[in-house]
């Protein structure tokens, strides 16, 4: 069944970044008092905060040299919608790549398609788009909207996001739902423009979903996005962001996970896109026996920049996370990833641990790798590693001694290299997906 959802048909650009296109935005989308008084409040925080230094810690090795804002029209609103087979090639491969229970795209910043199985509904399962969820679910929307997990002082970007967020998916699974087949939300983010990307994923207690995030497009554009994920007790989440905007397109993204107690989160992050990425990514356990896994591969070409910061939040005793960055890298790009763990000083019995691996095609590529650890309790397993290397000859020599080229001896070794984190994805049409993204990359 397709869903059509109601928008404004109007294009709007304001002049410049201003409290008055927060204004337009909002008006743009028809929203109640109390979001634009959210977003003008938003607006007041990016104004008082300061852009990041090269002295900042979380910056020094990421600068954002030739970002100014004023180069991006500063938002987009439109009003499309499309039936399936009006949707261009490029969209139908991403539809067609995984089988769904339901699923909406986004362009130039509103909804351009949305279907879904009736029994989700029947189940009491809401899977919308967020503006539509601003006023048909107002009491959800405040209570977890950037309220808790991620704040709009989070960060400078975050604050911009809560100031202008345009498009996003609200999903909510009610208490001892499980949906069998993953939830698909695909983005086409318009070329020239500042796009505002949103995630809210709420999973009551016993809950069980999967939820995909299929980031494309963006030429000469950015991307400020957020991903809140919220879990109650006994719940289990599954959820992929895999990035694969246009090489030169700004992304900016905060995601955070709240677990609740015996909570069990699978988060699978993927940077293939963007001329820089700067991601913050944090499990925050907050009830015991919650078991979190952070997975991601990245796979920057060219002159890429993908930097990914991490932050496992250990608060409550017995909890278990686990961290594997694996990335290859090409010509001149550079990858950064700065991890930490931290354990609270009531976080007794906490099993943490953290890994990223490197691999290195060329000689002019870069890694920058720095674990660490904040331990505060003095019962737990703590672990952390980082490598970075280059392709073993041998290896090439042994794959092409077989009858290979030496760009098909290379593109089997990274597979296999990304293969130790294909592993542990444990949905088979996400994994499958992953690996046809995986050897169109390669391939590239």
């Amino acid at each position: 069944m397709s869903v059509l959802v109601k928008e404004p048909t109007i294009m709007t650009e304001a002049a410049g970044f201003n409290e008055e296109t927060v204004r337009a935005a909002s008006a743009a989308k028809n929203e109640p008092e109390w979001m634009l008084a959210f977003r003008l409040a938003a607006w007041r925080t990016f104004e008082s905060m300061e852009w990041p230094k090269p002295t900042d810690e979380a910056w020094r090795r990421t600068r954002l040299t030739g970002f100014h804002l004023d180069n991006f029209t500063p938002f987009t609103t439109t009003s499309r919608q499309s039936a399936r087979a009006e949707l261009s090639d490029l969209l139908q491969t991403e539809l067609d790549e995984m089988e769904s229970a339901a699923s909406l795209i986004f362009q130039d910043g509103g909804v351009l398609f949305g279907e879904t199985h009736d029994d989700l509904a029947s189940k009491g399962v809401i899977f919308t788009d967020l503006q539509s969820a601003v006023t048909e679910h107002p009491e959800l929307v405040q209570k977890h909207f950037m309220t808790s997990v991620v704040k709009p002082d989070h960060n400078k970007f975050t604050a911009l996001h809560a100031a202008l967020w345009d498009t996003g998916a609200f999903i909510y699974v009610p208490k001892n739902t499980k949906v069998e087949l993953p939830l698909q939300v695909i983005l086409n983010q318009a070329a020239g423009a500042g796009g505002y990307h949103h995630t809210l994923l709420v999973a009551e207690e016993g809950a069980e979903v999967t939820v995909v995030d299929d980031l494309l497009g963006g030429e000469d554009a950015m991307q400020s996005s957020v991903v809140e994920i919220v879990q109650s007790a006994n719940s289990v989440v599954r959820y992929m962001n895999l990035q694969d905007f246009d090489h030169t397109a700004w992304n900016f993204m905060t995601g955070r996970a709240a677990m609740g107690k015996d909570a069990d989160l699978r988060w699978i992050q993927v940077s293939w896109g963007s001329r820089l990425t700067k991601a913050f990514l944090d499990l925050d356990l907050m009830g015991q026996g919650g078991h979190a896994e952070l997975l991601g591969i990245y796979f920057p070409t060219g002159r890429q920049h993908i930097d990914h910061q991490t932050l496992q939040i250990h608060r409550v005793p017995n909890c278990f996370s686990d961290l594997l960055f694996n990335g290859a890298l090409k010509e001149k790009a550079r990858s950064v990833y700065m991890g930490i763990i931290k354990v609270l000083p009531a976080a007794q019995k906490t099993d943490a641990f953290q890994r990223n691996g490197n691999l290195i095609l060329d000689s002019s590529a870069r890694a920058d790798s720095i674990p660490g650890l904040e331990i505060q309790a003095d019962d737990v397993r703590c672990t952390h590693a980082a490598t970075a290397a280059q392709v073993e000859e041998e290896y090439v020599f042994y794959l092409m001694a077989r009858g290979l080229s030496r760009a098909q001896a290379e593109r089997m070794i990274v597979q296999g290299f990304f293969q130790a984190v294909l592993d542990r994805v444990p949905v088979e049409s996400v994994v499958h997906k992953l690996e046809r993204v995986i050897e169109r990359k390669i391939g590239g």
